[in-house]
């Protein structure tokens, strides 16, 4: 197979006019790569050459397809350009039509040659963009987006457009980093909807171009707080992260990772020093009440989370941020919030707590608590010199919270324990 594959990739005429034009030949590096990918694991979805249209339903995919454009570094695509025996100022055209042009087929590349198009495809290449399933939009002009991947697995995005009092306005972007999530938080919609897999890094990255389209703007923040916990991706994670910054040019401090809390994770991501926000899910202010929330927090203790988070701060120099959502009688008395602040004060300072107004879920226990009880909450951390912010509720007639839409339109088998195990050694071994 490999045999033919070299033939193939040697001798089909639009790459020989190509490496003939310019006397020049496909590095052996370019022709390893694409032999080595017909040897990878079967649960990729793309191999070299390949003119299948045929699906995937694996729930394992590779981390990252290692035939996507999008995702890729401006050096990385100079790189690909050079080893198709073009010159390297192609790749900065290719850079360009993917995070500006924002070009979904490589035949829509207009500025560059139709050879190298043709050698690109036919070597297995393509641009990474999804179909868009869904677009639901609310009366705040938030939007809900609902993409189809290349498995037919669904995604959500939400674009959420704020003005200040000021009339300066920005545009967050809400991405998922997983089709579904494994964790299963008691108030949340993406855990009864169940877990399928990772999202690669172009995964993730393409949520951020589709709101930018809907809206005709760019975004300036985005916040890993979609479906999905980022750490237990945390390789795919931080690779659209550094596109995010680098390709896309949103500026760190405008991203914010949000986490429940995976064991070890915390101090991978500070080892980064990244200037980007961490904000811990933590919704109680006590272990035991955390744990029936959280049925996660068992395997990491509060005590554990809050010494990781204050390893953080001095690692990164960037103050923590904690979300906290409020549940009507479950969490959200002053007494939580006098309990909260004992904690945070009890491990430092500098932290940043966020309260979230529990957005309804259809079948939830849980009911959204009135307005009084969270002015109260927050009067009661403020009289403990807790910094808080109230989040204004977006999108609530555009099923917003979190996983609410996906699961409209498809149920995912739930995650079996070993598949859960082998994330969380993922997680750990970046």
């Amino acid at each position: 197979m490999a045999l033919q594959l070299l033939q193939q990739l040697c001798f089909s005429a639009p790459l020989t006019r190509a490496v003939h034009r310019r006397s020049v030949s496909i590095s052996f590096r370019s022709i390893m790569c694409a032999t080595a990918t017909t040897t990878t694991t079967t649960t990729a979805t793309v191999t070299i050459p390949s003119t299948s249209t045929s699906k995937s339903t694996t729930t394992r995919m590779p981390h990252v397809d290692p035939h996507v454009l999008l995702g890729m570094s401006e050096k990385d695509l100079q790189e690909l350009a050079i080893d198709f025996g073009e010159q390297s100022y192609r790749g900065k055209q290719l850079h360009h039509l993917l995070y500006k042009t924002k070009a979904k087929d490589i035949q829509d590349f207009s500025h560059l040659p139709q050879a190298f198009r043709n050698c690109l495809q036919e070597a297995g290449w393509k641009v990474g963009r999804s179909k868009i399933h869904d677009v639901v939009t609310a009366a705040d002009g938030t939007i809900k987006v609902l993409l189809k991947l290349e498995d037919n697995r669904l995604v959500e995005t939400v674009g959420i457009p704020v003005e200040d009092n000021k009339g300066s306005s920005r545009l967050t972007a809400c991405v998922s980093s997983q089709v579904g999530c494994p964790l299963r938080c008691s108030f949340c919609a993406t855990g009864k909807g169940g877990y399928s897999r990772n999202l690669q890094r172009h995964e993730i990255v393409e949520q951020v171009l589709v709101v930018e389209e809907l809206f005709k703007r760019r975004v300036s923040n985005v916040v890993f707080m979609g479906m999905g916990e980022p750490m237990l991706n945390l390789k795919s994670v931080l690779e659209a992260h550094r596109c995010l910054n680098k390709d896309i040019q949103i500026g760190q401090r405008m991203i914010t990772i949000s986490t429940v809390g995976v064991p070890n994770t915390i101090k991978k991501l500070a080892s980064h020093k990244l200037q980007s926000t961490l904000a811990i899910s933590l919704h109680a202010p006590n272990q035991r009440l955390r744990e029936t929330i959280v049925p996660s927090a068992k395997s990491y203790p509060l005590d554990a989370i809050m010494k990781d988070c204050k390893d953080y701060f001095l690692e990164t120099g960037r103050r923590v941020s904690f979300e906290y959502t409020l549940l009507a009688g479950v969490n959200d008395k002053v007494e939580h919030a006098a309990e909260l602040a004992e904690l945070l004060h009890s491990w430092g300072s500098g932290y940043h707590v966020n309260l979230i107004p529990f957005n309804p879920i259809d079948g939830s226990e849980y009911r959204r608590p009135y307005k009084k009880a969270v002015l109260a909450f927050s009067a009661a951390l403020e009289a403990r010199n807790v910094t808080v912010s109230v989040r204004q509720t977006r999108g609530l007639d555009a099923s917003a919270a979190c996983g609410q839409l996906r699961n409209e339109f498809q149920k995912s088998p739930l995650l079996a324990a070993s598949d859960i195990s082998e994330n969380l050694s993922m997680a750990s071994a970046v």
